[in-house]
C-alpha cells in the first residue's frame, strides 16, 4: 500500500513583488548621476545625459572625457525618442516610481563631489558615454563615478562654488544652456530679479554670471538679446558693479548691439554705456573699446530714448581728455552745433560742448565751426527750456574765451558784449558769474592787440588752414 501512495507536490505562487525586476538598460542611465534619466538631452559630441547634469557641468566648467573624445556641451537637444523609450520600459516592467527630473541642486552637488574628490584629473573612460549599444557598458552609480575619477576638470577655482545659491545657480546654468527657451527664461528672470532688488544686483554680479551673460548680449533671438542687455543695465546701477562689469569684457558685445542690435536692445545698450561711464575708472576704458563712434551715430539716428542716453554717455565720457580728442577727430563738433541750431536736446548737447571747449583741440574745432556765433545766438533767445541750459551756454563760451584773440574777434563781431552785460544784470548768480568772467577776458589788453587787424584775422585762410590741420591732421577731408 505504501507503494500506491502518491506524493503530491505543491508549488507556491510568487507574488509580483517577489519577482526579480530586470535592471534598466545601460543607455537609460545618466553617466553622471547614475540614475534613470527623466529628461535626457543629447550634447554636441553625441552623448546623452540628464539635462540638469549637463547644466551643472556647464555652470562649473566641468568637462567629462571619454577614451576617444571629450564631451562637448556647445549644443543641447532634447532626446525625445529616448525619453519615450524610458517611460515605455518603466510601464512594461512595472518600474516605480517613474523617474523624475533631477533638481539642479542635486546635480550641482554630484558634480562638486566629483571635483572635490579628484585632485588629479586623468583621462579615464566614462561608462555609457560612448554608445547606447556598447555591450561592455555597465550601470555606474554616482558613488562609483566619484571613486573612479572619470572626469577631466578645467576651472579657475572651486572656492566660489562651495555654497552656491540655488536660484543663482539655476540662472547661470540656464544662461549657459544651448536651448533658446532656457536662455530666454534665464535672462527674463535675471532682469526681473535685478529690477528692484539692490542686494540681488550685487550678489548676482559675479564673474561667472557676467561670463555667461556676455554671450547672450549678441544673441540672434530678439527676446534673449533685449532682456540680456536690460538685465546688464540693472546690474550696472550699483556702483560696486560698474568696474567689475567693464573688466569682465562685456562692453564690446554691448557696443556691437548699439551698432546693429534690435531697436529695443539698442536703447538698453546706450543706457548701459551711460551707466558704466558714470564711474571715473571706466571712462577711458569705454572710449578705448570703441564706444564713441556708435554713440555719435545713435545720437543722430537712434530712437528718442537711445539718443538721450547716448548724449549723457558722451557727456560723462568727454570729461576725460583722451575722449575729447577722439570726439574732435570724429567730427562731433559740427554734429553738436547742428543739433543746437535745430533745438533738439539742446541742454544735453550743450554739456558735451562745455567739456570740449575745455580742451585745446575742442576750442580750435569749435571756433572754426562757428560755435561763438551759434552760442551767442542761442543766448539772445528770451527763454530756455531750463535755466541750466543758459548756464551751460555761458560755460561753453567761457571755455572758448580761453582761445585768446581769435575768440575776442569773433565775439565782438557777434555783439557778445551787449548780451553778456544783460546777463550780468538779469541772470542767475551762476550766469552773472560766468558772464563777468567772459567780459573780463574780452576787456583784457594784450600787448599786440593795438596792431591787430581784426578783419584780416577773421578772414585769414592761413589761420583757418592751420586750425584745421591741428584738429583733423594734414590730408584729412
Amino acid at each position: 500500500m505504501g507503494s500506491s501512495k502518491h506524493r503530491w507536490r505543491f508549488g507556491l505562487l510568487r507574488s509580483p513583488s517577489n519577482l526579480k525586476k530586470p535592471p534598466p538598460p545601460p543607455e537609460f542611465i545618466c553617466p553622471i548621476s547614475g540614475e534613470l534619466m527623466a529628461d535626457p538631452v543629447i550634447v554636441s559630441s553625441g552623448q546623452t545625459f540628464e539635462r540638469n547634469c549637463v547644466l551643472a557641468c556647464m555652470s562649473l566648467s566641468f568637462k567629462p572625457t571619454t577614451v576617444f573624445t571629450t564631451v562637448d556641451f556647445t549644443t543641447v537637444i532634447p532626446n525625445l525618442a529616448l525619453k519615450s523609450a524610458i517611460i515605455s520600459w518603466c510601464r512594461t516592467n512595472s518600474f516605480s516610481p517613474v523617474p523624475q527630473p533631477l533638481d539642479i541642486r542635486s546635480a550641482l552637488t554630484i558634480v562638486q563631489s566629483l571635483i572635490k574628490d579628484s585632485p588629479v584629473y586623468p583621462q579615464t573612460r566614462l561608462s555609457n558615454c560612448l554608445s547606447s549599444t556598447s555591450e561592455d557598458s555597465v550601470v555606474t552609480p554616482a558613488v562609483e563615478i566619484c571613486s573612479t575619477r572619470p572626469f577631466y576638470y578645467s576651472s579657475s577655482s572651486s572656492s566660489e562654488i562651495d555654497n552656491p545659491d540655488e536660484e543663482d545657480e539655476q540662472i547661470i546654468c540656464k544662461l549657459r544652456s544651448g536651448l533658446m527657451s532656457d536662455q530666454e527664461e534665464a535672462v527674463v528672470s535675471l532682469r526681473k530679479i535685478t529690477r528692484t532688488k539692490q542686494d540681488a544686483r550685487i550678489q548676482l554680479c559675479s564673474p561667472r554670471l557676467l561670463s555667461a551673460l556676455r554671450h547672450l548680449i549678441v544673441s540672434r533671438y530678439s527676446s534673449v538679446q533685449v532682456n540680456a542687455v536690460a538685465a546688464l543695465v540693472n546690474l550696472s546701477l550699483e556702483n560696486a558693479n560698474k568696474v567689475k562689469i567693464v573688466r569682465s569684457g562685456i562692453v564690446p558685445p554691448v557696443i556691437d548691439v548699439l551698432k546693429s542690435g534690435f531697436p529695443e536692445a539698442q536703447d538698453h545698450a546706450a543706457g548701459a554705456l551711460f551707466s558704466l561711464a558714470l564711474d571715473d575708472q571706466n571712462k577711458t576704458a569705454v572710449g578705448v573699446l570703441g564706444a564713441l563712434p556708435p554713440l555719435l551715430h545713435a545720437l543722430r539716428s537712434g530712437g528718442e530714448r537711445c539718443r538721450h542716453d547716448s548724449a549723457l554717455a558722451l557727456y560723462h565720457l568727454s570729461l576725460v581728455q583722451s575722449n575729447r580728442s577722439k570726439l574732435v577727430k570724429l567730427g562731433s563738433v559740427q554734429l553738436f552745433l547742428n543739433m543746437i541750431k535745430s533745438g533738439h536736446m539742446t541742454g544735453r548737447v550743450m554739456l558735451v560742448l562745455c567739456n570740449l571747449a575745455g580742451s585745446v583741440e575742442g576750442r580750435a574745432a569749435m571756433l572754426d565751426g562757428g560755435a561763438v556765433e551759434c552760442l551767442l545766438g542761442l543766448l539772445s533767445q528770451a527763454e530756455f527750456d531750463v535755466e541750466s541750459t543758459r548756464e551751460s551756454c555761458l560755460g561753453a563760451l567761457y571755455g572758448l574765451s580761453q582761445g585768446g584773440l581769435r575768440f575776442k574777434g569773433l565775439a565782438k563781431e557777434a555783439g557778445a558784449e551787449e548780451l553778456l552785460i544783460k546777463e550780468q544784470e538779469t541772470g542767475t548768480d551762476r550766469c552773472k558769474e560766468k558772464a563777468s568772467k567772459i567780459l573780463e577776458v574780452m576787456r583784457q589788453k594784450y600787448e599786440e592787440e593795438e596792431t591787430v587787424d581784426w578783419e584780416a584775422l577773421l578772414n585769414s585762410d592761413e589761420l583757418t588752414r592751420s586750425r584745421f590741420e591741428l584738429v583733423y591732421g594734414k590730408g584729412s577731408i
